[in-house]
């Protein structure tokens, strides 16, 4: 049975992961100077960060279904 990856999930999960990593880069460039900026960035990061692993896991329960 073929296996087939859902690209535009595991796409988004990119994309979240990638807008994480700018909103922690964001934390780290407000830290000094503006604490609730910073605490707004990381609260987002962490929004990204479930996302994306709530589309891995998506992806990943695809697979296991397909696989037995």
């Amino acid at each position: 049975m073929s296996q087939q990856i859902d690209v535009d999930k595991l796409k988004r999960a990119e994309a979240a992961s990638s807008l994480a990593k700018d909103m922690i880069t964001q934390a780290i460039e407000q830290s000094a100077a503006n604490q609730i900026l910073a605490q707004e960035a990381l609260k987002q990061a962490s929004n990204e960060i479930s996302q994306t692993q709530k589309l891995i896991s998506d992806v990943q329960s695809q697979f296991q279904a397909t696989s037995k």
